[in-house]
Parts: structure tokens; C-alpha cells; sequence
């Protein structure tokens, strides 16, 4: 499955629009910097799998919205994961990224 980032982009800005909120806002509340997210919304900057995580958590959805354009409800615990994700280093995202890579191929 290849992902469209300017469609990413587009369900991004069209989730901050319903939430009344400023691209400046949102940035501040997703610990990105100055204009990144207008890079986002318009395709020209493609996010991390962390920066995703952050903007569902600061938009209030979880990143299904954006990523295929349904939200989940999954109760608070996909926050609980993204708040841990939040303050990992770049190591520590790797590992974690490898690991959930490994836990979704997973039967259960």
C-alpha cells in the first residue's frame, strides 16, 4: 500500500479546520516547529511515523483518520501509546517502530 501524503496532508488540515484550531496552535500542541505543519498539510514534507502519532494526539483522533481516513475508536489507550512514543529518542523510535512492524504481522 503506497500512502498519498498530499491526501494525509489534506485529512490533517481538514481535522484542524473542524477543530477551530490554527496551524501555530497545533504545532505547539504536537511539539513540531515553526510552519512544519503547513509543510504537512500541503504534501511538501512527508511525517514520521511519531510526528502522525502527535498530530492525532493533539487533533484529538487517532492517526486511522488521516492515514486512511476513518478514526478508530479505540478508548484512550492509542493515547497512552502515542504519549509514550513522544519523548523517545531516535534509537528508541526505531526499536519501537520495528517492533510494532513485527507485532501487526503477528496472528493473535
Amino acid at each position: 500500500m503506497k500512502l498519498d501524503y498530499k491526501e494525509i496532508g489534506r485529512r490533517i488540515a481538514r481535522r484542524r479546520k473542524h477543530l477551530g484550531l490554527k496551524q501555530a496552535t497545533v504545532e505547539e500542541l504536537a511539539d513540531l516547529g515553526d510552519k512544519y505543519l503547513s509543510s504537512i498539510e500541503t504534501g511538501k514534507s512527508i511525517p514520521s511515523t511519531e510526528v502522525i502519532m502527535r498530530l492525532a494526539l493533539a487533533l484529538d483522533t487517532t492517526p486511522d483518520e488521516f492515514l486512511v481516513g476513518t478514526a478508530r475508536d479505540t478508548g484512550d489507550r492509542w493515547r497512552e501509546v502515542a504519549e509514550l512514543l513522544r519523548d523517545m529518542d531516535d534509537k528508541h523510535l526505531e526499536l519501537a517502530g520495528s517492533l510494532l512492524t513485527w507485532l501487526k504481522q503477528q496472528s493473535l
